[in-house]
């Protein structure tokens, strides 16, 4: 019974159409078109738009256009002071009940001891740097929500240094656009420079007022309480500041929002 009404209906859809496009055809000057109602060209436009996405070519393009004008809205919606909500210790989860929630491998096996940030791009003080000379910047601690794409969330308590503080001590150029993460896991990220010198946004190396645990990113990892759980990567091994990405992140790259503002 369902097939039939439903062939039925895409048979009178299809009837409606072939009509519009007659009276359309027949037009023989403006005023005639102007009698085409903006009710009817709008009547059309979701059957076009089904239409569109069957085709696997068109909807892809389609996809991937809507997916950056989102981005580019959300962009410009960002408020780059306005804060994202912080909580009392009382709301906090215990450590034990934050997800460690791996790309690759909870522990890539760092060598802690000889690791170090390695800087380049846009940046008067290029080289490496190590986590005493990060932690030798003013520390910030707070408790903030992760929010994670598959959709738990947690409020956890981080400590780091700020972003846009790393970038002062390294001379950034503050007009670039971007800042690209590579990682010890062969995880990948970028964030937008506004983004990243928002005032929550931290090159994060504690938890819970303790040094990070391999399994949750050690010795240095993001904290970016404005933006969806991916957008934090762990294992910070490169920093490059540049106006232009050849790679946007590793979800991003299969289709997933690069700007993912909260």
């Amino acid at each position: 019974m369902f097939p039939q009404l439903a062939c039925s209906t895409l048979r009178s859809r299809a009837l409606r159409i072939l009509a519009l496009g007659e009276r359309m055809e027949s037009f023989t000057d403006e005023r005639d078109f102007r009698r085409f109602s903006r009710r009817s060209l709008l009547k059309l436009m979701p059957v076009v738009l089904v239409g569109a996405f069957a085709i696997p070519r068109l909807r892809d393009s389609l996809l991937e256009k809507g997916l950056a004008f989102s981005d580019w809205a959300s962009s410009k919606w960002f408020r780059a002071g306005h804060p994202a909500p912080t909580y009392p210790d009382s709301e906090l989860a215990p450590l034990t009940q934050f997800p460690l929630n791996s790309y690759d491998v909870d522990d890539p096996e760092i060598d802690l001891g000889s690791w170090t940030l390695k800087v380049s791009g846009e940046v008067q003080r290029p080289g490496e740097y190590t986590l005493a000379q990060i932690q030798e910047l003013p520390k910030v601690r707070q408790n903030t929500r992760h929010i994670c794409v598959e959709g738990w969330d947690v409020i956890g308590r981080f400590g780091g240094a700020r972003i846009s503080e790393f970038l002062k001590l390294v001379g950034a150029d503050r007009r670039a656009r971007f800042l690209y993460f590579e990682c010890a896991d062969d995880y990948y990220e970028s964030l937008d420079m506004a983004t990243a010198m928002h005032p929550q946004s931290l090159l994060c190396y504690e938890m819970y007022d303790q040094p990070l645990t391999r399994g949750h990113g050690a010795p240095l990892r993001l904290s970016l309480p404005t933006k969806i759980g991916y957008k934090s990567a762990k294992y910070l091994t490169s920093l490059r500041v540049t106006n232009v990405l050849a790679r946007k992140g590793y979800w991003e790259d299969q289709g997933y929002s690069s700007f993912y503002g909260l």
